[in-house]
């Protein structure tokens, strides 16, 4: 399993107790960042964990802020990005076996890093359990193709600089 990590300055400290975990754990894993703690802004991060989700560069994703709350609905504009926000074991659980969730997003200010440790251990070992839940996910893509290719409409301040 690959796992792509990012945060922003609020969640700066809980991601690097989770990569230590995941090191500790041999599960491949990369830091897109932020790499200290001063202010910067969570979409960035968010866009660049959900992208490489997205992609397939890696099979599942962790992003953290100061509620996940930020990072969840960044990362969630990206077409095929089912980010959850859990606060407890058992929405892990069921972010991955009902709702196939590929980002999990964690809040540095909201949980300590013990049980976000076994938040994250419960999530990256459940998987999808399809059938019916199977049927909700394909309705969720459904929904994200409904809204593809209207970029256009996308404010002019909002869209990325080149």
């Amino acid at each position: 399993m690959r796992v792509a990590l990012g945060s922003d300055h609020g969640g700066f400290h809980l991601k690097m107790a989770i990569k230590e975990y995941l090191d500790q754990q041999g599960i491949t894993n990369h830091d897109f960042g932020t790499f200290n703690a001063e202010s910067v802004d969570y979409p960035d991060y968010a866009h660049k964990v959900a992208a490489a989700v997205a992609g397939g560069e890696y099979d599942r994703g962790i992003l953290c802020c100061g509620t996940g709350i930020g990072v969840c609905i960044a990362a969630n504009k990206v077409p095929g990005i089912r980010a959850a926000l859990c606060h407890d074991t058992f929405s892990a659980r069921a972010a991955r076996e009902h709702n196939d969730a590929n980002i999990l997003t964690l809040g540095e200010r909201v949980i300590g890093p013990g049980l976000a440790l076994d938040i994250v251990a419960t999530w990256l070992q459940a998987g999808f359990s399809g059938g019916r839940h199977a049927r909700r996910v394909e309705k969720i893509s459904a929904i994200e193709k409904q809204y593809r290719g209207q970029e256009d409409q996308i404010p002019a301040c909002c869209r990325e600089q080149e």
